[in-house]
């Protein structure tokens, strides 16, 4: 069995979904805090043939609330998604992808969630059903009484849980794991590392790290099901 927790993005880079894809089963670690500057509100589109950074609005955003209490701002949050669509429309209108797409899209920003983790977990989950992966989802809020557990420790007793005998974490894990300490578990510990290639963006220079939306505009399912496989898992 092999397994991955992360917390809930919107709609994330192509790495996260390899990260899904590389799995039987995917947990959301919505009941953690809050991370300030991170990708759980925002990412990146084109915009004018540059990378653009977009944010969901929140009403309070700070590292002492679980991602799934950290509220989206009911002020302005259909200002803002009016105006994001609008972007979108602007700078997407010719992609050879961009009905279908457009309207999953549509489908996340249409409700009225309140919270974040709602909005972001909805967005990963329809873009996993429209590329057909299969891998099974959980959200740790609602399948394990462990937060008393911390770090690593809560990591192992979700693995064991889970009867997990393989844990693939981001490759920005490497900074926070120690290989030993899940061998000593009985668990093999792996990150992903994206190999994907350049696709065509219009005619422009290609621009890299932007959120899965840029993926799905430019490229067909069959194309991306191949990209979600160029991966190396690293020691």
């Amino acid at each position: 069995m092999k397994i991955a927790i992360m917390q809930p993005y919107i709609f994330p880079h192509i790495a996260y979904f390899q990260m899904i894809n590389a799995v039987d089963k995917f947990i959301f670690y919505d009941d953690v805090n809050f991370i300030k500057q991170g990708w759980i509100n925002r990412n990146k589109v084109l915009v004018n043939g540059k990378s653009f950074m977009f944010s969901i609005p929140l009403e309070k955003a700070d590292s002492f609330t679980k991602i799934k209490d950290t509220e989206i701002s009911k002020k302005l949050y259909d200002k803002w998604r009016m105006k994001f669509l609008l972007s979108i429309t602007q700078n997407y209108k010719n992609a050879p992808f961009f009905e279908q797409i457009y309207n999953l899209i549509l489908s996340v920003f249409s409700q009225h969630p309140t919270t974040i983790s709602v909005i972001a977990i909805d967005s990963i989950k329809k873009v996993s059903k429209y590329l057909q992966i299969t891998t099974e989802f959980k959200t740790s809020s609602q399948s394990y009484n462990n937060t008393d557990l911390k770090k690593e420790v809560r990591l192992f007793n979700i693995c064991k849980i889970e009867k997990a005998t393989h844990y693939i974490n981001s490759i920005g894990g490497q900074e926070l794991y120690e290989k030993n300490s899940f061998l000593n578990e009985g668990i093999e510990l792996n990150f992903i590392k994206n190999l994907s290639e350049e696709y065509q963006q219009f005619k422009n220079e290609f621009v890299p790290y932007l959120s899965i939306i840029d993926v799905l505009m430019f490229n067909s399912v069959d194309e991306i099901q191949i990209m979600l496989n160029q991966y190396e898992l690293i020691n």
